[in-house]
């Protein structure tokens, strides 16, 4: 546009020169009166000059001019001028009329400017003053720059051309950048200032969005530095509804970035050492920034010993040498190794160490099975957790040690082609089953404590690595135990007695009720048979109840010897005489009845009245043998009679 306005000034002042040229050759020139004899350049020059002279008689004779139209095409036809040269001349004089027009959008020039003005020209008759205000964002502003501009007025009141460049970037900025998002064009912007997520950037006017992973292809830790500064985007996304523009200078970056990966890559061989800057730090890993394209080091492979977390390796902007270990060239992803580049720890290990040889370490990963234990920079062993203690409870290594802790143990096994080591702690110290007879003698008597319970029994851990089992029956000599935990609990102490040792499978047979005497020795003398004893109904269920007798014993009761006199059921808490109708001290059963109290007293009953019964008509006969002096036959029948009713009256009674 600049090239154009001053090409249309150079062409103005060409046909200038020329009308004045024109004129001063006919002031100066002789009368010729063939005129068919004028060359072309003496017809240019006359068609130039003599319109001069018809519009000095037309200006001088009003008349004349509203009589008389020059015509120009007869003029140029008479005269011989020929089509090409006619052209040139309308082309000459096309360039001097101003198409400019008001309220719109031009190019200018700037020719002047100071701290307030700045003066613009757009190939208008005049020049035109615009505020330095208008340029606030253009800080390099400088004479001979391209400014658009706004044409408000031809003339103002003062005669004065009218620009304005704050309207005409505020009607342009909308299509440029619309233009530049389809053009994909590289633009200018200054940063104003921050935001959430990123930076607010001024483009033609308009504020567009910087996100802040746009800013450059590597993380941002101070946006501030980046405020009022100048920088080039591209427009990636433009939302016409809200009128919303997003800009990104990572995308000129990556482009020159992606080439040069492409070189770096190329060029790449596994083992090559590279120095390379840390760029990021996550938790699992470190990635190292190789000149245009990043690699990533996995926690793995910053150390043989164990890392916790990345930072403890290495900072942020730390350059470091790393080795590729390997790489992608289609995915672009490159491996690398810094522990590499140093030797294995296992190749350092003392060669005189051998199996048997006592280590200390500390504790670096604990895990349910077992502990890990480092006893050089990236030389581990195992422990595992049944090499922690002698006992053979089944526990968690969490129960003997914690990470961090500082332990002594023995190497079990040690594979150095491998790089595994075993270790153990419960070696360090010895078994207590080697004189377990010595120490845990039969009949001896220990404090226990309980472990866990079975149906059956009660495991206990008298010492470290001694256990032993108190089988249900041995807990109590009178207590009916249904289940364990109604007589002991968890983690409770318990005094027992050593019944039986069991070494090659290292069990212990224990006792509890063996601490006293038997009670069963007395209660056979106390619950002989048919004796009765009051006792109270604890239980009730189908098969019988059972009931608490003195002395602390139980006895049972079937259904069928729990049916009261007066034919009502019996209920739990009643209390009732019971007779023992069966004894078993192998047992430790006592059987008892509670019907058979009242019935034997029935029957006892009975049997003392059929007695006196007895004993009163042996009486009444005797009577009867002793009064009789002299028997007749009517007599004889009387008797016969009264007998035969006393017989009849006795069976019925029975």
């Amino acid at each position: 546009m600049t090239k154009k306005i001053e090409e249309q000034v150079e062409q103005t002042d060409v046909v200038a020169n020329e009308i004045v040229q024109a004129e001063n050759k006919e002031a100066t020139a002789p009368v010729n009166d063939d005129e068919d004899a004028l060359s072309d350049d003496e017809v240019v020059e006359e068609v130039v000059a003599k319109p001069k002279k018809q519009l000095k008689k037309k200006s001088e004779d009003p008349k004349a001019e509203a009589d008389e139209d020059f015509d120009w095409d007869n003029f140029a036809s008479e005269k011989g001028v020929s089509s090409k040269k006619r052209e040139e001349l309308e082309a000459l004089y096309d360039v001097t009329l101003s198409t400019i027009q008001e309220k719109e959008c031009v190019d200018g020039i700037v020719i002047s400017m100071n701290k307030r003005e700045v003066v613009v020209n757009i190939g208008y008759k005049s020049d035109a003053i615009v505020s330095m205000n208008e340029f606030r964002y253009n800080p390099e502003l400088k004479i001979g720059d391209t400014v658009e501009v706004y044409v408000e007025s031809l003339e103002d009141k003062k005669g004065q051309l009218t620009l304005s460049h704050k309207k005409a970037r505020s009607l342009r900025s909308w299509d440029r950048v619309n233009e530049a998002l389809e053009k994909d064009e590289v633009i200018k912007g200054f940063i104003k200032c921050r935001t959430k997520g990123g930076m607010i950037v001024d483009v033609f006017g308009i504020e567009a969005f910087l996100p802040g992973s746009q800013i450059d292809v590597k993380p941002i830790r101070d946006y501030d530095i980046y405020v009022g500064k100048y920088m080039e985007f591209k427009v990636v996304k433009i939302n016409h509804e809200f009128r919303n523009v997003v800009v990104s200078h990572k995308a000129l970056i990556e482009a020159e970035l992606e080439q040069q990966k492409k070189e770096i890559i190329s060029k790449l061989e596994k083992g090559q050492v590279l120095e390379g800057t840390v760029k990021n730090i996550t938790s699992y890993g470190v990635f190292i920034d190789l000149g245009g394209v990043d690699g990533l080091i996995h926690i793995t492979d910053l150390s043989w010993g164990r890392v916790t977390h990345p930072n403890e390796i290495v900072e942020l902007d730390q350059k470091i040498n790393v080795v590729i270990l390997d790489f992608d060239d289609e995915k672009k992803r490159i491996a690398l190794g810094l522990k590499q580049l140093t030797p294995h720890p296992w190749d350092n290990l003392s060669a005189e160490l051998k199996v048997g040889d006592s280590v200390k370490g500390k504790v670096v990963v604990l895990a349910d099975y077992g502990a890990f234990v480092e006893i050089a920079p990236g030389v581990e062993g195992l422990i595992h957790v049944s090499e922690m203690s002698w006992s053979q409870h089944l526990r968690s290594a969490q129960d003997f040690l914690a990470v961090g802790d500082e332990v002594e143990a023995q190497i079990l096994t040690l594979d150095r082609e491998e790089r595994k080591m075993s270790l153990g702690i419960k070696q360090l110290h010895q078994d207590p089953w080697d004189k377990i007879e010595d120490i845990y003698a039969l009949g001896s008597k220990h404090t226990a404590k309980v472990r866990n319970f079975t149906n059956f029994g009660v495991f206990v851990e008298i010492a470290e690595g001694v256990d032993g089992l108190i089988h249900i029956s041995d807990l109590s000599w009178t207590k009916k135990v249904k289940h364990p935990s109604e007589f002991t609990a968890i983690g409770s102490e318990i005094e027992v007695v050593v019944l039986d040792i069991d070494k090659e499978n290292r069990r212990l047979s224990l006792g509890h009720k063996q601490l006293e005497e038997n009670p069963w020795d007395v209660f056979e003398t106390i619950f002989v048979l048919d004796s009765v004893h009051e006792g109270t109904i604890i239980e009730l269920f189908d098969k019988g109840a059972v009931v608490a007798l003195p002395y602390g014993v139980e006895g049972f009761a079937t259904p069928r010897h729990l049916t009261k006199e007066d034919g009502s059921s019996v209920k739990v808490e009643d209390k009732l005489p019971f007779k023992v109708i069966e004894f078993s001290k192998s047992a430790k059963r006592i059987i008892l009845s509670h019907s058979r109290v009242w019935e034997d007293v029935k029957r006892a009953d009975e049997k003392d009245t059929k007695k006196s019964q007895a004993q009163q008509t042996a009486k009444a006969m005797k009577n009867v043998s002793d009064n009789i002096e002299v028997t007749t036959l009517g007599d004889i029948s009387e008797l016969a009679a009264l007998k035969s009713q006393m017989e009849k009256e006795e069976k019925a009674k029975k």
